[in-house]
């Protein structure tokens, strides 16, 4: 059973988000409950609204975490910059770019925050919706368009949702994890919102190499997609290992110092091998340690 304080946490993330919406009935479908349910929350209601599980998703959208432990510092960091830079041009030309670059420079955390604090601006975890319906379905619900019943259904209404709606901006994670289907209905929908939205498809080495090989195949609809999104692959870090290794310094000793870890730069840097994803790891350890 959930606390009071982070039930109160959940409550106070809700009305933090829901500025991204046009009415309290889009962020209710966002975050799967009725009006009502909404309503009676929103004002402060904690018991008997909504079943705990419920609390455990809803933390869960938002983003909640449900331990004590600190939370984690933004840093802006190179890849922060880059990366916020070109969602905010994507999304107010309504353009497209795919960014492919190494794991753990920050990219997933940057598109997440970007996604937060910008109105009409969504984050899509590919590897959870691999397959065209879940997508589209994702993106429906994502975005406050209803994303439940006939799929042919879910479809139109959201693109006339974008169509009718400006400066939509949609962030496809882990793209590289699509299945076939889910590529070709990418460019449908390119297709049905073109010049209507932004779109930002992101990926480690994987997403590179599966674009070219599908295009170098012949793959129908590979090549389309490519030229859609820009027919360039975006990237910050740079080339040569000893330019690589000062980037990733760089960076590593950037968030281990605003997020207050208790070793140096140096010894950070070679336990995590100049991921940002183990220098959380790490100070998250540290953490529990000194608790």
């Amino acid at each position: 059973m959930l606390s009071t304080q982070i039930k109160q946490t959940i409550i106070a993330q809700i009305k933090v988000q829901r500025s991204q919406y046009d009415s309290d009935k889009k962020h209710a479908l966002v975050l799967g409950i009725n009006n009502a349910q909404y309503s009676r929350i929103k004002n402060g209601e904690l018991e008997r609204v909504i079943a705990e599980a419920k609390w455990i998703t809803l933390a869960r959208v938002l983003n909640v975490t449900l331990n004590k432990s600190r939370a984690w510092q933004t840093v802006e960091t190179e890849t922060f910059r880059y990366i916020t830079m070109q969602l905010q041009a994507c999304q107010s030309r309504s353009v497209s770019a795919i960014f492919c670059d190494i794991a753990g420079i920050g990219k997933t955390h940057t598109a997440k925050v970007y996604a937060q604090n910008n109105r009409g601006a969504v984050y899509i975890d590919c590897s959870q919706v691999k397959s065209k319906q879940k997508l589209v379905r994702k993106i429906a619900r994502e975005l406050g368009v209803a994303y439940t019943g006939r799929y042919a259904d879910i479809y139109e209404d959201l693109v006339f949702y974008i169509r009718s709606t400006p400066n939509i901006l949609i962030i496809l994670d882990e793209a590289g994890d699509l299945q076939y289907d889910a590529f070709l209905e990418l460019k449908a929908l390119w297709n049905a919102t073109e010049y209507s939205c932004g779109w930002y498809m992101m990926g480690a080495d994987g997403l590179k190499q599966k674009i070219t090989r599908q295009k170098d195949l012949k793959k129908v609809g590979f090549t389309e997609i490519f030229d859609r999104y820009g027919n360039d692959y975006k990237k910050i870090t740079p080339e040569g290992n000893d330019a690589l290794k000062e980037f990733n310094m760089q960076q590593v000793a950037q968030v281990a110092k605003a997020n207050k870890s208790n070793i140096s730069a140096m010894q950070m840097y070679a336990k995590s091998k100049g991921s940002l994803r183990k220098v959380r790891v790490e100070i998250e350890k540290q953490q529990l340690q000194s608790a």
